[in-house]
């Protein structure tokens, strides 16, 4: 392989980390309060419990539109993103015991999604800067969770692990900056 095709074997290996800065970047560039971030974790934690769920890894990816139009569907509603995807993570749950998902699995996404969950649903009936901050630590606290599959090649794509954390980590630390800035 030529030094030209083998730099662009690696750049373009490396497309989920430029979505997920483009991502980041775009939710940065439009404000972020810590209702998006929120939604952003939350999403993003219904991701792996879907793929633990099933037991189909891929199914983390398909989640992505699925837990915006969830979002977007309950919101049209009047019924709050947390509350529409709590909703939604209760039933993975569900549907993963009764449809014999792997134990192990389905136990650590449903408890990461009430830790991380529940320290950015606190982040939502606090002041708002303090609630960004609360929030977007979690976001970023939710990237070393995606290291951590994305090392292990478990329960999700390397893909989206990677994706996850270009993501949740410049994301959360831009949320970070603005609240101190606020």
């Amino acid at each position: 392989m030529s030094t030209t095709a083998a730099h662009r074997h690696r750049v373009l290996g490396r497309w989920p980390a430029a979505l997920g800065l483009a991502a980041a970047a775009g939710y940065l560039l439009t404000g972020v309060d810590r209702d998006t971030i929120a939604t952003v974790l939350t999403v993003a934690l219904l991701c792996y419990l879907a793929a633990a769920a099933f037991g189909l890894p891929w199914l983390a990816w398909a989640t992505i539109p699925g837990g915006i139009l969830v979002a977007v569907a309950g919101g049209l509603l009047g019924v709050e993103p947390w509350i529409s995807l709590g909703v939604v993570a209760a039933l993975l749950v569900v549907v993963g015991l009764l449809g014999g998902a792997s134990r192990s699995a389905l136990t650590a996404q449903a408890a990461a999604m009430l830790a991380y969950g529940s320290v950015a649903t606190v982040g939502l009936f606090v002041a708002p800067v303090a609630g960004l901050v609360l929030a977007a630590s979690a976001l970023i606290a939710h990237g070393v969770w995606d290291v951590i599959h994305y090392r292990r090649d478990a329960v999700v794509p390397r893909s989206l692990a990677e994706f996850c954390v270009w993501l949740d980590v410049p994301l959360g630390v831009g949320a970070l900056v603005l609240a101190v800035l606020v």
